[in-house]
């Protein structure tokens, strides 16, 4: 066979295949002569040379064009754009709007363009994490998970450098932005970033440092929307732990290891269950006052003001969420009660695998299932405040995180 593709007829014939059958009749009919058999046909081989192509056929080993002067992507641009999903971790970045908005729900506030400004910020300073993370180890990376973007050579060692310095500028920024509690936050957080992934993350203090910058990602949503962290610093203290034993776990998801890694990151998701879900009603916030009703603060004189009477500084209550009774409060104590348990689902059984069996493959499921966990534990935080919208909003972010995860690993 010819391997120059033959044109066709309007017919849809070969016109090879039409003439030589017409030869092999002509030849077989008995009582024909040799001058009644029709002329000789050309061969498909040299039909294929003399006949041009029509001019809307597809080219060898591609696809026909849309339309003249239509433009196609190059090449490798959809290749380029996965490697730097797979770099970036995209999948993974569903769980960073939650720091904020946990953070101004546990500071007894709602979100405000500040907090949206502190988001930016996150996940900039997240994905500068992401980028310098695979240019410290891309020599590890070489040994033991050749198909990254850097090792793979499909991400430049320089461009990744790059990102990282490009995206912890543009996270200050905006962090700048939202005021100077904010960056004050912001700053600490961006040094912790660089400090885990240059020096800290093959050390003892590795998964502490990991575990402190996710407290400080939900300590600068506070910063942002109220200026204040201390009502905030329970919730970073809880989510913190919930990194640490992720982070604990991830050690030696490329080579496998002891159970105790995975059998403590069980136990620790069973203890923030019970403190996140465990309570009967949400926090109602900060109050400064808890002296009964019945007995209010004395009122005092201003020196030089007769007959003016002004309230305690000391007494002047603050600023809060108030508890919501009824329907509202039951609402919120059964949504958190609700996220506890999808948090305590999404971790358990990967981490309950991986302890019965330390390989590689399951340790590595038990670290995304922790990532991924990361999300009901947010939105139960913001839940326990009373703060159900965002509590909500913050749930919807899981099904997208998942769907993703299927296209591209999020560890």
């Amino acid at each position: 066979m010819s391997p120059v593709q033959q044109p066709e007829r309007p017919g849809g014939q070969d016109t090879g295949a039409t003439d030589s059958a017409a030869s092999t009749s002509a030849a077989a009919a008995p009582g024909v002569s040799a001058q009644d058999a029709p002329a000789p046909t050309v061969p498909a081989t040299e039909a294929a040379v003399t006949q041009p192509p029509a001019a809307d056929a597809p080219s060898p080993g591609g696809t026909a064009p849309e339309g003249p002067g239509a433009v196609r992507p190059g090449p490798g641009s959809a290749a380029r754009r996965r490697a730097w999903a797979e770099l970036l971790r995209l999948p993974a970045l569903f769980t960073v709007p939650g720091d904020a908005l946990a953070g101004a729900a546990a500071a007894g506030a709602r979100p405000n363009a500040r907090t949206l400004l502190a988001i930016g910020s996150s996940v900039c300073l997240y994905e500068a994490g992401m980028a310098l993370n695979d240019w410290a180890d891309r020599a590890e990376d070489a040994a033991e998970r050749p198909h990254r973007p850097i090792p793979s050579g499909r991400v430049r060692p320089a461009a990744a450098l790059t990102a990282a310095c490009a995206l912890t500028g543009a996270g200050l920024a905006l962090a700048a932005r939202a005021g100077r509690p904010a960056l004050a936050v912001a700053a600490p957080l961006a040094a912790t970033v660089w400090a885990y992934d240059l020096t800290l993350k093959h050390t003892p203090a590795g998964p502490v440092a990991m575990a402190g910058a996710r407290a400080l990602d939900l300590l600068l949503g506070a910063a942002a929307t109220t200026g204040r962290t201390r009502e905030a610093l329970p919730s970073a203290a809880l989510l913190g732990t919930h990194t640490l034993a992720v982070t604990t776990v991830s050690r030696q998801e490329t080579q496998g290891g002891s159970p105790l890694a995975p059998l403590a990151a069980l136990a620790a998701t069973g203890l923030l269950t019970r403190l996140v879900a465990g309570r009967g009603r949400p926090d109602p916030g900060p109050s400064s006052d808890t002296r009964p009703a019945s007995h209010p603060a004395a009122p005092r004189r201003r020196p030089g003001t007769a007959g003016r009477i002004a309230p305690r500084p000391a007494t002047a209550p603050r600023p809060a969420r108030p508890s919501r009774p009824g329907a509202g409060s039951d609402l919120a104590a059964g949504l958190t009660t609700a996220l506890g348990a999808l948090y305590a689902a999404t971790a358990a059984r990967p981490y309950f695998h991986a302890a019965l069996n330390p390989s590689p493959p399951l340790t590595q499921r038990a670290v995304g299932a922790g990532i991924r966990a990361t999300i009901p534990l947010q939105a139960g935080l913001s839940a326990r405040t009373g703060a159900v919208g965002p509590a909500l909003l913050i749930a919807a972010l899981a099904p997208l995180g998942a769907r993703f995860a299927k296209k591209v690993s999020v560890t």
